[in-house]
């Protein structure tokens, strides 16, 4: 409610000059309508001017507006409706009587209170207060706003004071003791200000008489403030005393800090010296072990890690300031140096020892695998080094030019080893690849079925015992191989007319068997030591040393790198540890490019076919290295060998164009099925066996797009250049044999082709019978041609009868020159000419001459036509029936 007075009093009241007093929350009583207020103002100008303001809230906003004023003086009565029960009803009677229901008795009890005062001060009492009980009107309200409105108002009036009820009943009895009290005022003044001055006089009187009391009072005062003096005396030697006793405090404290402060000083010196003795204190037995422990047993290794770490334990120890000035952590720290230089060059040294000797421990066993497909072993090698794993690891972090020095040592120790084993692995792969052609001459003359039991009897390891001699370069290979070039490469037109086919897939099934089993030893081979370099140098994390990646250089086309450690002082900031390690792995294994590099070439110049098997293998190597780590050695190194196999499988499929294109037929012999046609069906089964599930089978369907391209477009050039067979048969004969082999072998990206090969061979088809047709009945043909010559210029079919050339006689004339008899001897030789035109490996005689048959009565029929509507009642038919035709053909077929 203090809100909302706050609130009126600045929005409404004070821009009107008026200030408000009292104020209750009111609603007309029996009527259900919004509240408003009854607020009781008074103006700040004289005269004063006193209101009751009805004030409503509006209802489009959260403001107040004045709604109607009442002056006080217009008010004549004020009914509180009852006057010993709380009620908030009441009535204000002005011009009319306006009933009121307040939001709580209290409320309306301090409006009513309001009313009543300022009834008494403005109005003199003119207001009749009816039901309202006489403490109300008698007593302030004890609240906030009548204290207010009081104490406002008093302001507001004059200098008057109001006499209370006792100072009226004092002044009553005063007057009623002088009679001329009220008719006579000034006399009543005069003896009111002797009196005043009688009672002065006496005040004097017993003001002197009271003086003998003041000199005794003052005695005592002096009295007391003699004491006080004493007292003060008193205290101040009590002072003096207690200050001596402070003093002698003073030094007991003094010295009691200076006990504590030495108590304090100890406990942190004896601190310091047991953090130096239990963090810079080598045991006996470390000592001892670092100086001359052993280091080839697997317990002389574990008491030297164990010393090595309370080694780098000591020497890491973060000491705390002031700890490098003592003398005796000075000479520690030294000690400490001295073991680990000591300790370090043992260790250097002999790892050095273990790296040659597994050099030459390990050449002792190539000899066991110089004629068997497989790379030495190098696991128990491993795994008795993965002992100075954490040895490594601690030289690592202490003596890092010692332990750049062993990474350099051991790998250039172990890629001469490797070196060695990876070379007479690939000239064993070579040795068995020329094994295999050498087989393909030696059973090329043997029977079909001595040929099979012979490949199945020997197997890829059952012929290795039997091997003598190697090649060992491909001059050697191109010197024994110039006498055959079959040997040495395939062609589609060399599938296509081969008498040992079985031979040479299984020759190329050895030959993908040797390749895979190369790829299959090369990739455990590497990714063990990769693992091994990776635990063994523990380059897990992130390392400081090591060639970044623009570092490489390029020596006689091989990929190398410069040395991996070059010093403490050059240590490159931006290496990761798979760079570190591919590094490494390219400098160790720096010969397995070059040489898969040799042994593809040499595949591909046995066989160039070969290279459609080098390539689904490997690209499945590839992808399954790049799964492991895109870029590791083996991923990239794979990948490099890739792009010469697609480049060779390339080279291939170009070969095998570049051959079509220059294949020459016989002039003396008809052409039949044309050998790159047959050579592309074989093709497409081997490739597609080769590459069911291959994950390049991409670079095979653009394959096949150029190998269809380049067989349609010469079988039209070679059509076009026969003389022996006619040209519809070359192009039917051979889109026949496509569109079957493509609808065989179902490859999906040459269904466009096999559609195109389709509806060629059906256009050639028909274009090869009807241009056969015409020559058995070429003058009836002839004619009727002119028939219909004359009816597309003009002339009525009608009237065509009555044209010279071709009238009813002319007609009979030309059908007499072909009798039955004449038509089946026409059609008999016809046959003949189509059988010399076919060749009998795709077998379309019957096609052909069933589809000549349907022709040849779709001509019958057009004739009969012509002959009805142009001679329309002639009674001219032709001298053979449909029933004939078909006889003709069937004995004729038959006949054949």
């Amino acid at each position: 409610m203090t809100a909302i007075k706050h609130a009126l009093q600045r929005d409404i009241f004070t821009p009107n000059d008026e200030r408000l007093l009292s104020i209750v929350n009111v609603c007309k009583a029996g009527k259900k309508k919004k509240n408003c207020f009854l607020c009781a103002t008074v103006s700040t100008e004289r005269p004063v001017q006193v209101n009751v303001v009805k004030v409503k809230k509006s209802d489009k906003g959260d403001f107040y507006k004045r709604q109607i004023a009442w002056p006080l003086r217009d008010l004549t009565v004020v009914d509180a409706k009852d006057a010993n029960k709380e009620n908030p009803d009441f009535d204000l009677h002005f011009d009319k009587v306006y009933k009121w229901v307040a939001s709580s008795v209290v409320e309306k009890n301090s409006f009513i209170s309001c009313i009543w005062k300022l009834n008494q001060r403005y109005l003199r009492k003119k207001i009749d207060f009816a039901n309202v009980s006489s403490q109300l009107l008698e007593e302030s309200i004890p609240s906030g706003e009548s204290q207010i409105v009081v104490g406002g108002d008093e302001e507001s009036v004059d200098e008057y004071q109001e006499l209370n009820a006792r100072e009226e009943q004092d002044i009553e009895i005063m007057m009623e003791g002088c009679e001329y009290a009220i008719s006579n005022a000034e006399a009543f003044a005069e003896k009111l200000s002797r009196e005043l001055q009688v009672l002065d006089g006496a005040n004097i009187q017993s003001i002197m008489a009271s003086e003998k009391q003041v000199n005794i009072l003052m005695q005592l005062l002096d009295e007391a403030l003699k004491e006080v003096d004493e007292i003060e005396q008193k205290l101040s030697s009590y002072e003096e005393m207690l200050q001596s006793v402070k003093d002698q405090m003073d030094q007991i404290s003094q010295s009691n800090h200076l006990i504590q402060l030495s108590n304090t000083n100890n406990k942190k010196l004896l601190e310091e010296i047991e953090f130096l003795v239990n963090h810079m204190d080598l045991s006996k037995g470390h000592i001892k072990a670092l100086e001359d422990g052993d280091l080839s047993s697997s317990r002389g290794i574990e008491a030297c890690t164990n010393a090595s770490e309370a080694l780098l334990h000591c020497m890491n120890i973060s000491l705390r300031p002031g700890h490098e000035m003592l003398h005796a952590v000075k000479k520690q720290q030294t000690s400490f140096s001295h073991y680990k230089e000591h300790f370090a060059r043992r260790l250097a040294s002999h790892l050095n020892n273990v790296f040659v000797h597994q050099g030459h421990d390990q050449s002792s066993t190539l000899a066991q695998h110089s004629v068997e497909l497989t790379l030495p072993k190098h696991h128990p090698f491993h795994r008795d080094l993965l002992q100075y794993a954490k040895l490594m690891e601690w030289l690592k972090n202490t003596d890092r030019e010692k332990y750049e020095g062993l990474i350099r040592n051991y790998v250039d120790y172990i890629s001469k080893l490797y070196e060695r084993e990876i070379r007479d692995f690939f000239e064993v792969a070579k040795t068995k690849m020329s094994c295999t052609t050498k087989e393909g001459k030696k059973f090329a003359t043997l029977p079909r079925k001595e040929t099979a039991v012979k490949q199945e009897t020997e197997s890829l390891h059952g012929s290795v015992g039997k091997l003598t001699g190697s090649t060992s370069s491909l001059n050697i290979l191109s010197v024994q191989g110039s006498g055959s070039r079959r040997s040495q490469s395939s062609s589609l037109l060399d599938m296509g007319n081969m008498s040992a086919s079985d031979l040479d897939v299984a020759d190329r099934t050895k030959f993908d068997k040797i390749f895979e089993q190369v790829l299959s030893e090369l990739e455990p081979l590497c990714l063990a030591e990769q693992d091994f370099i990776s635990k063994f140098f523990k380059l897990q994390q992130q390392l400081n040393v090591g060639t970044s990646p623009g570092e490489l250089e390029e020596t006689d086309g091989l990929v190398s790198s410069r040395p991996l450690m070059s010093g403490p002082e050059k240590q490159p900031s931006a290496s990761s540890e798979k760079e570190i390690v591919r590094q490494m792995m390219i400098k160790i294994f720096r010969t397995i490019e070059p040489e898969l590099n040799v042994l593809i070439a040499f595949g591909d110049k046995i066989d160039s076919f070969n290279s459609l098997y080098m390539l689904v293998k490997m690209s499945h190597h590839v992808w399954t290295a790049e799964n492991v780590d895109p870029a590791s050695f083996l991923s990239t190194t794979l990948g490099n060998v890739l792009v010469t196999v697609k480049r060779n499988f390339d080279k291939c499929i170009s070969s095998q164009i570049k051959q079509m294109e220059e294949v020459k037929i016989s002039k003396k012999s008809k052409v039949g099925i044309l050998p790159f046609v047959s050579g592309f069906e074989e093709f497409a089964e081997l490739a597609e066996s080769i590459f069911r599930n291959a994950e390049r089978r991409g670079d095979l369907d653009k394959a096949y797009i150029k190998l269809i391209r380049a067989v349609s477009a010469n079988v039209e050039k070679v059509a076009n250049e026969s003389q022996k067979t006619p040209r519809d048969v070359v192009m039917m004969e051979n889109f026949h044999h496509i569109f079957a082999t493509l609808s065989r072998l179902k490859i999906s990206c040459l269904e466009a082709e096999r559609k195109e090969a389709k509806q060629k061979y059906t256009d050639h088809l028909q274009s090869y019978v009807i241009y056969s047709l015409g020559q058995p009945l070429d003058k009836l043909n002839q004619f009727f041609e002119g028939i219909e010559a004359r009816v597309a210029q003009g002339v009525r079919e009608e009237e065509v009868s009555y044209q010279l050339a071709y009238n009813k006689q002319e007609l009979r004339k030309v059908i007499k020159e072909y009798p039955g008899k004449e038509v089946k001897k026409g059609l008999d030789n016809l046959y003949k000419k189509v059988d010399k035109h076919l060749c009998e490996e795709e077998n379309l005689l019957q096609v052909v001459w069933h589809s000549m048959q349907d022709e040849f009565i779709r001509q019958y029929k057009h004739f009969e036509g012509l002959i009805a509507r142009c001679y329309p009642g002639s009674g001219v038919t032709m001298e053979f029936t449909i029933q004939d035709i078909l006889e003709y053909f069937s004995s004729i077929a038959q006949s054949h």
